[in-house]
């Protein structure tokens, strides 16, 4: 027993380096010159606030972020008498990183959920609801290490 202990805390003691994927030197704030966020604007202010995005357009030094984005509800099949029985819910997300009209960094984040249709319209429009946030809440995590690199 007295050896299992010794040898745990060995293996502890060694990882003294360890640090969170999300906990980066500069992960609280991310400053930008320019912002322009452009589609789907609850996606556009949600990953806004999430991220900490900060605007400083008096820094030329500092890159330049396009974020565009785009929800898609596509109805994926239909039952016998002709009526929608399932949905997509698709969110894409382009970011776009730049310096001086130079692109540094380009990438595109895809997400969807596929879900059958609700007999209530309001518990349906509710659940897509909660689908969109978990979507997007998928696509920020991502983002996140993105732009901690």
């Amino acid at each position: 027993m007295r050896k299992l202990l010794i040898v745990i805390f060995c293996l502890m003691a060694a990882c003294n380096g360890y640090q969170p994927i999300y906990k980066a030197k500069n992960s609280n704030n991310h400053i930008f010159e320019e912002i322009e966020l452009l589609g789907d604007k609850k996606i556009n202010k949600r990953i806004k606030s999430f991220l900490n995005l900060k605007e400083d357009s008096n820094n030329q030094s500092l890159n330049e972020i396009k974020i565009t984005s785009v929800k898609e509800i596509n109805k994926t099949s239909k039952d016998s008498k002709g009526q929608v029985s399932s949905y997509r819910t698709i969110i894409r997300l382009n970011v776009i990183i730049k310096n001086e009209n130079k692109v540094l960094k380009e990438k595109s984040f895809v997400k969807d959920f596929s879900y059958n249709k609700k007999d209530n319209k309001f518990d349906l429009a509710e659940y897509q609801k909660e689908i969109e946030i978990s979507l997007v809440n998928e696509i920020i995590e991502e983002l996140t290490i993105y732009l901690n690199l």
